[in-house]
């Protein structure tokens, strides 16, 4: 039995035990709820109780999110008359002649994306234990506080509800940088906060300009309605744009507010900077979480609502994945800071989710979904590793270090096991994420997918290079450490998390299908239907 009819059987076998159906409906605001009165709560908490007590509560939302990923039983794409699960949506306010609802509800791509944030942010506060000593209960405050933020992103249908959750997230990684970073914490965080702010004013121009051009075709700003207005043919002129000239400005418009999220390249130069300056459970979740918000919202509105555009402009921004994948591999090759080398890495895999996307392709865009998951588990793997390593041995420098699996055994070999996903070793989930990928790309419509590919399928030999060659200077040969602290096994709250996303890579690698991706191909193929039949096949 597939896991979506496993979980449709697991809801009916179990309905006299659930709880009436409207607070059923409702999980995501309970989710939401939750961490956001679980922030206030730790906000007003003495320092000493803080880690202790946001621990506890992250825990609440990651065991509902995981219950509602076991009970799952949307089908389809929420943007395209699926039937969406945990769905609710109640009147708020009229603007103009739009209608505003707190609309809210998940399918086959959001669902895993909601449990990654409430995954990755258990785990991150649990790592922050050791590093984090200062002002700790507004750290902890502000993890939750993003969680929260992170949630309504992946969750709200409507545009105006998911743009508030969207900003929201900014303030608290503006803080948590700008607070407990390192030495140039304040440039980083005023750099990540403008870059990702101005992005986001053109996103906003390019979206309501859609919206205009629609005109009187819808009477919401419910991205189902738009979206499936928008594939009907429905958008007329605004101004001296005709309806092609509209659809493509708002298409390039997104698509730079998103890319510079992303962040493709050349809109990347604000990353290594937030991520080296960055606390490490921060950056964990700036790598595992934060970024796959841009790759989802290219998904949902540029890939979903404009594919026509897309596919128009499908090689140019497939160079740009490829040249993401391999310019981002280069940096790291050239990085001497272990957090700079994962940090352009991400750089470089966020390409292959670009990739895959524009090949509108079963595998393809149901790979690139995939891959957000399998990166938001592998780079929080390696992000922590060099957290626990810093906080042993207050370096990040290769040439500062070298034998430390002798000392420190479980991060080293966590380290490995991270650097060999990102490799692609088989039955881990980089393998099953990059292999999707290049299947669907490879067999893309598209001129030059073949060739592309290819070159994409060549970043992963300069991947190994630099992770090989940062795990031999620092893991192997004679203990040498250049600093004065003693080297030592770490703490169990330091290794915990590793072992945890050891164990969910590892699965995830393993059975792919029935833990995540046959949820993802159920949303992400009707995407393809419309492009799929407007060129005449595809896979």
């Amino acid at each position: 039995m597939g896991s979506l009819a496993f979980a449709r059987e697991l809801r009916r076998a179990t309905s006299c035990g659930l709880p009436p159906w409207g607070v059923v409906r409702m999980m995501l605001e309970l989710l939401i709820a939750l961490c956001l009165v679980g922030a206030f709560a730790v906000f007003v908490l003495p320092d000493e109780y803080a880690p202790k007590a946001a621990f506890g509560i992250s825990l609440v939302p990651l065991v509902l999110s995981l219950y509602m990923y076991l009970t799952f039983d949307g089908v389809g794409n929420a943007l395209l008359g699926g039937d969406i699960a945990f769905e609710s949506q109640y009147q708020w306010l009229t603007l103009g002649s739009y209608d505003v609802s707190w609309f809210m509800g998940l399918d086959g791509i959001s669902m895993p994306l909601v449990v990654l944030a409430t995954l990755l942010t258990t785990l991150a506060i649990l790592a922050s234990w050791t590093p984090i000593d200062m002002r700790q209960s507004q750290f902890y405050g502000l993890m939750l506080f993003m969680e929260a933020s992170l949630i309504g992103v992946f969750g709200a249908l409507d545009f105006l509800i998911w743009f508030v959750f969207w900003e929201a997230v900014l303030v608290p990684m503006y803080f948590l940088i700008g607070i407990w970073g390192g030495a140039r914490r304040k440039y980083a965080a005023i750099k990540f906060f403008v870059y990702t702010n101005i992005a986001s004013i053109v996103m906003f121009v390019g979206f309501f300009g859609l919206v205009f051009g629609l005109g009187d075709s819808i009477s919401s700003l419910a991205l189902p309605e738009i979206a499936q207005a928008l594939r009907a043919g429905e958008l007329g002129s605004l101004g001296a744009f005709g309806p092609e000239q509209l659809a493509l400005l708002a298409f390039l418009a997104m698509f730079v507010g998103f890319a510079v999220k992303v962040p493709v390249v050349p809109f990347h130069t604000w990353l290594p900077d937030a991520h080296v300056e960055a606390p490490t459970p921060a950056s964990v979740m700036l790598a595992g979480v934060l970024l796959k918000m841009g790759t989802y919202a290219l998904l949902r509105y540029n890939f979903t609502m404009l594919p026509t555009i897309a596919r128009d402009l499908a090689v140019p921004i497939a160079a740009l994945g490829v040249l993401s994948i391999l310019y981002g591999a280069m940096l790291a090759l050239a990085q001497s800071d272990l957090k700079r080398i994962v940090a352009y890495s991400s750089v470089s895999s966020m390409g292959y989710v670009t990739l895959g996307l524009v090949a509108y392709t079963m595998y393809g865009t149901g790979g690139a979904t995939f891959q957000m998951v399998s990166h938001g588990l592998i780079s929080g793997l390696l992000f922590a590793c060099v957290g626990v390593i810093y906080n042993t041995t207050h370096t990040r420098m290769v040439g500062d270090m070298s034998g430390l699996a002798e000392k420190m055994p479980v991060t080293a070999g966590s380290f490995i096991v991270g650097a060999f996903a990102y490799m692609g070793l088989p039955l881990m989930a980089g393998f099953a994420a990059e292999f999707f990928v290049f299947v669907g790309s490879f067999d893309a419509h598209f001129a030059y997918s073949t060739v592309l590919t290819a070159l994409a399928m060549f970043g992963i030999v300069i991947v190994a290079g630099y992770l090989l060659w940062s795990m031999q200077r620092t893991l192997f040969g004679p203990f040498r450490s250049e600093t004065d602290y003693d080297v030592t096994t770490a703490s169990l709250h330091d290794v915990a998390p590793l072992l945890v996303l050891l164990v969910c890579i590892i699965a995830l690698g393993t059975f792919p299908y029935d833990l995540a991706f046959e949820r993802v191909l159920d949303a992400t193929e009707p995407i393809l239907d419309t492009t799929v039949a407007a060129v005449g096949g595809g896979s």
